[in-house]
């Protein structure tokens, strides 16, 4: 390799791995909000169909509170 093409390959390189400064406007808030609230109801659903695929579905409490119970 020649010292240009050294040259031109580190500048490349420096381009690449250069940290620049990343500006944030009013509706990246929202866009984050979004992708946050969909993943969640996402993995919410998956999850929710994962165990009716086997045959448990999920139920808050399958038998009476200790404290109801005593009453």
């Amino acid at each position: 390799m020649t010292i240009l093409e050294i040259a031109l390959a580190s500048q490349i390189w420096a381009r690449r791995h250069d940290k620049r400064p990343q500006v944030y406007d009013e509706g990246d808030g929202l866009k984050i909000l979004l992708r946050t609230a969909f993943i969640v109801v996402g993995f919410t659903l998956l999850i929710a169909g994962l165990n009716l695929a086997a045959g448990r579905p999920q139920v808050v409490a399958q038998q009476p509170a200790p404290v109801v119970a005593g009453r």
